[in-house]
């Protein structure tokens, strides 16, 4: 009994701390390079709103958002109300639809992507962190380093690219809330999508 209960201890010390992640928490810093080959990192940009995208080209769901035009509008829009917006891949690198940064830069220009920066997570190491599971994925952080957004883009789950047109953009509204000076009225959501290939 003495040797379980030892064996227990050495194992919770063995497994390191995770952050939580959860809307009225603090956001995890981080520190990723972009496809441009800079570090980004995520406390650098304390005082802004800041929205994570968990994106993954190879995606259907992501191919709807972004063949719509529906994430590369979104993206504009808040660009011009000085947001932060960050598009996160975590493939791991070695998979089969890990995407090199010139293959993203080509994917983002091809589609109109206009995130502030595209951020590759080869070790998928902040997806992690963040409990990322779908591509897309979607957060949002206020300009004091707070969670107020945590879910889906929006509550058509599907693949087709109509859809966009009649879904509730989940973002759109946190964002227009938060920035008011609003509680996020839906701060919580179930993400939909493919599943982040770690």
């Amino acid at each position: 009994m003495k040797r379980l209960a030892i064996a227990a201890l050495a194992l919770a010390f063995a497994v390191p701390a995770v952050a939580e992640v959860a809307v009225g928490k603090p956001a995890p810093d981080f520190t990723l390079t972009d496809t441009a080959g800079k570090q980004v990192k995520l406390s650098d940009q304390k005082g802004k709103f800041v929205v994570l995208e968990w994106v993954n080209p190879e995606c259907p769901y992501v191919q709807k958002h972004y063949n719509s035009a529906n994430m590369p509008n979104l993206q504009k829009e808040f660009a011009a109300k000085n947001v932060a917006w960050l598009a996160i891949n975590s493939t791991r690198e070695g998979h089969s639809e890990f995407k090199s940064p010139a293959d993203m830069n080509a994917w983002m220009r091809k589609t109109g992507g206009a995130p502030s920066a595209t951020l590759l997570d080869r070790d998928s190491k902040v997806g992690r962190l963040y409990g990322a599971v779908t591509t897309p994925h979607m957060y949002v952080i206020d300009p004091k380093g707070t969670l107020v957004y945590v879910g889906a883009i929006d509550d058509k789950r599907s693949t087709r690219l109509e859809d966009v047109k009649t879904a509730k953009n989940y973002v759109r509204v946190a964002l227009g809330e938060t920035m008011s000076g609003k509680q996020v009225s839906q701060a919580s959501t179930t993400p939909y999508g493919c599943t982040v290939k770690y």
